[in-house]
């Protein structure tokens, strides 16, 4: 992507075409998640992070050596899950405001599709505001064509069009052959990804997810179902036509307390990436080799697991070894799933990941969010910020 790009913050307008003055039609097919782009203080470092910790490989990278000058991109991958850190080179780089003002903090969110110019169309005619036309970048691998649009606080949402393309990544970016360092994990693909906006602005992102996205509500969450006795926040999951992004939308709610969103809001500060849900297979693996990685989860009390196997029936993993690494399970209708949340992974409370496997569940843990909630709550409390 584009890391040159000035980070402007724009709020969209919320003011959207009528549902009547756009045919309802899957106007915006995407393949998936291309990748995430991270804006960060030291992207040598933030990806050696991610190496050890998290097992992914580097495979490509852009910076001086490369012919780009104005600032160094490292990107990581397992499985289908690829992380790009950039780093600026100069002080009074765009990149580098951003990092002042957020932390490292994701930047781009973007979105792999079959035609980058008509996804840029379809999507700035019905209201989105326009962050870079499409766009044309060739070597020798072939081309592949970038677009994109404004999200919410400076997220941007980029459209990836490789088709055309065999190269590492996109040109300008080596090839990196092998890396010694990488300790692979078992992590697959990115299940969802949840954005925190301010009061009263869920609807107002769900709306822009609905017109100018094409997405559908998938799943919704309000203050009495997620809320402790001293927290709570709104969350909308919005998906689009085929399912394979899943956009969960939260905003804070009216409580005793300080809430998540709220802590986050104060720190990022503004709208942003709150959390990044990692898919396995089998997270009893992942889960321990993340651990012996160095990854820092939260944890719930002993209590949670009396009473899950009454909670959720029969599931085919090891309640003690789910306690002793604290993975949290619920169930619907389709089947259960398991998951587990990682601590803040920078000094500021802003963004963490979420471990998950699905066995047929196409859920988000509702039953778990008491519990997860006053882990988070902890957390505050050690902080300060509750």
């Amino acid at each position: 992507m584009s890391a040159a790009q000035q980070p402007v913050s724009t709020q969209f307008p919320g003011r959207f075409p009528s549902e009547s003055a756009m045919e309802k039609q899957d106007f915006l097919p995407l393949n998936g998640t291309d990748h995430v782009e991270f804006y960060v203080g030291n992207a040598r470092q933030a990806a050696y992070f991610y190496r050890v910790a998290f097992g992914m490989s580097l495979v490509a990278y852009a910076g001086p050596e490369t012919g780009q000058h104005d600032y160094a991109s490292y990107v990581v991958q397992q499985g289908k899950i690829r992380f790009v850190l950039t780093t600026p080179l100069r002080s009074a780089h765009p990149i580098a405001q951003h990092v002042h003002r957020h932390g490292d903090a994701v930047r781009v969110v973007a979105l792999w599709v079959d035609d980058a110019r008509k996804a840029w169309q379809e999507t700035t005619a019905r209201g989105a505001i326009s962050f870079e036309e499409p766009r044309v970048l060739a070597d020798e691998y072939g081309e592949v064509v970038l677009s994109s649009i404004r999200a919410y606080g400076d997220t941007i949402h980029a459209f990836v069009e490789r088709k055309n393309y065999s190269g590492p990544f996109l040109p300008g970016y080596r090839a990196i052959e092998s890396d010694p360092v990488a300790r692979p994990t078992g992590l697959l693909h990115v299940d969802h990804m949840v954005g925190n906006v301010g009061w009263h602005e869920m609807d107002k992102w769900v709306d822009f997810y609905s017109k100018v996205m094409g997405f559908s509500l998938y799943q919704h969450f309000d203050d009495k179902d997620i809320s402790t006795d001293y927290s709570a926040l709104m969350s909308k999951v919005m998906a689009n036509d085929n399912g394979f992004v899943k956009f969960p939308i939260n905003e804070p709610a009216e409580g005793k307390r300080k809430s998540q969103v709220e802590e986050y809001l104060d720190f990022f500060p503004g709208p942003g990436v709150q959390h990044i849900a990692l898919a396995t297979n089998d997270i009893l693996h992942t889960v321990n080799r993340l651990h012996e990685q160095g990854v820092e989860f939260l944890r719930v009390p002993h209590t949670y697991y009396t009473e899950l196997q009454g909670r959720v029936g029969n599931i085919d993993e090891p309640l003690e070894e789910l306690e002793e690494l604290g993975i949290l399970v619920d169930r619907d209708d389709e089947g259960y799933m398991l998951q587990i949340f990682t601590r803040p992974v920078e000094d500021r409370p802003t963004l963490f990941f979420e471990i998950i496997q699905r066995r047929g569940s196409r859920s988000f843990g509702k039953g778990n969010f008491k519990a997860l909630f006053e882990a988070i709550e902890r957390e505050q409390q050690a902080r300060g910020n509750l």
